[in-house]
């Protein structure tokens, strides 16, 4: 099948590097740069299996900014942009999904949409009336930042929110690349807000699972109780499970604060608190973390790194950047290392290139995941990292 995605990053990408091992992919995109990696097969993200593909595999992959080739000839469209949390009007960003359906469909008006790109319940009716058609239909995806090919290969379900042919064959098109190793993947069919509902409440489930063990470890940072212990003791329970249970400075990434804020929008005229309490969790914890910084030292704070965690390349929406926000004004200095940076700063803050250096000027380390690279001097490191997990 000919395929266009739109949008080169975890969700496209990898979406396109599958898709494109037995059908031919144009991926469009307006960053040039990630263009020209792509066609040389060079990952413009940090994805493991992304990598390996480029490397080994035989791929009908092409990268492009023009739409008019892109729009040409697909059997399917499919929106992989991003929509961005605006906190002014408290929700997402439409504006790239809407641009991109606008643009394709005066290319190309026949071609079913399918929309991967996060979006809030019931957006998907709204555009279908908005635009007169009824093959635009929402498809979550559940991956990982650093596994987003690997998620993509071994899918947990495949959700396609319409019970169209037009849809069947299209999960069944996710099916067909996905691990040969696999069987019986689960397809849910269903209405396009159900579909919409379904990726909100899952990272909003994660959320809550990730909040709820870091509420845990304050309760046990300020009683002088061992939180390894105690989680351990909990996850026994097969009910409970002992995943998702590292301690850190908060939720963050591409999808979890986004989403957690938009499903708590959807909510603005229905009884909650749960669902409220999740996204105001966030924040205390970081309150919290900065507080316990600030009881050791006010000297020279060194932050080791601004990743979410191991194999991400990605410091949107970190938990440390939240940190060190509540910091920046009450401690005498703040230094950075990550080796992923090239500027010279981070939103003012020193950057130190060389890890030595960065050990030795730093009175206290703030690691919201310590490496071995730390391992020397533990002693000075701040962390909530238990498990050594992400």
């Amino acid at each position: 099948m000919n395929i266009t995605v739109v949008g080169s990053g975890y969700v496209g990408l990898s979406l396109a590097t599958l898709l494109s091992q037995k059908n031919s992919v144009i991926t469009l995109d307006i960053d040039q740069i990630k263009i020209d990696k792509i066609n040389n097969r060079i990952s413009p993200i940090n994805d493991k299996g992304i990598k390996e593909y480029f490397s080994t595999k035989k791929l009908s992959l092409i990268a492009t900014n023009n739409s008019a080739l892109a729009y040409s000839n697909p059997d399917y469209i499919i929106i992989c942009t991003p929509t961005n949390f605006n906190v002014n009007t408290k929700e997402f960003n439409l504006s790239t999904v809407i641009s991109v359906i606008k643009d394709a469909l005066a290319h190309n008006i026949s071609c079913p949409i399918i929309i991967k790109s996060t979006v809030p319940v019931g957006f998907t009716k709204k555009i279908q009336k908005e635009f007169l058609k009824e093959d635009i239909i929402f498809s979550p995806e559940f991956l990982r930042e650093g596994t987003a090919l690997y998620d993509n290969l071994n899918p947990s379900r495949i959700i396609v929110g319409s019970k169209s042919s037009i849809a069947k064959k299209f999960a069944e098109l996710l099916v067909e690349v996905s691990s040969s190793k696999l069987k019986n993947i689960p397809i849910e069919l269903m209405d396009s807000s159900e579909a919409e509902a379904v990726k909100l409440f899952s990272n909003t489930y994660l959320a809550m699972r990730i909040a709820f063990f870091n509420e845990l470890d304050s309760y046990c940072e300020v009683e002088e109780l061992n939180t390894e212990k105690i989680i351990r003791g909990i996850g026994h329970d097969t009910r409970i499970g002992n995943y998702y249970n590292n301690p850190s400075f908060g939720y963050g990434g591409y999808c979890l604060p986004k989403d957690t804020q938009q499903l708590l929008k959807n909510f603005e005229k229905i009884p909650n608190n749960l669902i409220r309490a999740i996204v105001e969790t966030n924040t205390t914890r970081k309150d919290f973390i900065a507080n316990q910084v600030l009881k050791k030292t006010t000297k020279c704070i060194g932050v080791y790194r601004l990743i979410m965690k191991d194999g991400s390349d990605n410091f949107r929406e970190s938990a440390t950047s939240g940190v060190i926000d509540r910091l920046r004004s009450k401690v005498n200095k703040i230094i950075i290392y990550e080796p992923n940076c090239n500027e010279d700063n981070f939103l003012g803050i020193e950057l130190v290139k060389d890890l030595n250096e960065f050990i030795q000027r730093s009175d206290l380390i703030l690691a919201n995941r310590v490496s071995s690279d730390l391992t020397s001097s533990l002693n000075k490191v701040y962390t909530r990292d238990l498990f050594n997990e992400n």
